[in-house]
């Protein structure tokens, strides 16, 4: 009987590194099947080098690319609220003669 269990990805990022584990593990699986006897460790070996790469690679590169999302956002988001603000003044303006008092 084979052991099954449900993740819960938060996060887009997320579902797709789970999935490229996955693909990764069962890629894994088939070489270490289809290798030649004496000749296992060295096929494995190097597909895992070669995928861990990639995996490494697309991890990287998909947090990065998380992170810039978020910092556009935020920027959208306050250069919405600055134009609506536009020509509006923040301070009390101060009434009354700019020269000072007589002594």
């Amino acid at each position: 009987m084979e052991d099954r269990t449900t993740l819960v990805a938060e996060t887009a990022f997320q579902r797709l590194m789970m999935e490229r584990a996955l693909a990764m593990a069962k890629e894994l699986e088939r070489t270490g099947r289809a290798a030649q006897h004496g000749q296992v460790l060295d096929e494995l070996e190097t597909a895992a080098l070669a995928q861990g790469r990639e995996f490494t690679r697309a991890a990287l590169e998909g947090a990065l690319q998380g992170r810039v999302d978020e910092l556009e956002k935020k920027l959208r988001s306050t250069a919405a609220a600055d134009a609506g603000n536009r020509g509006v003044t923040k301070g009390r303006r101060r009434v009354g003669s700019s020269r000072p008092p007589a002594m």
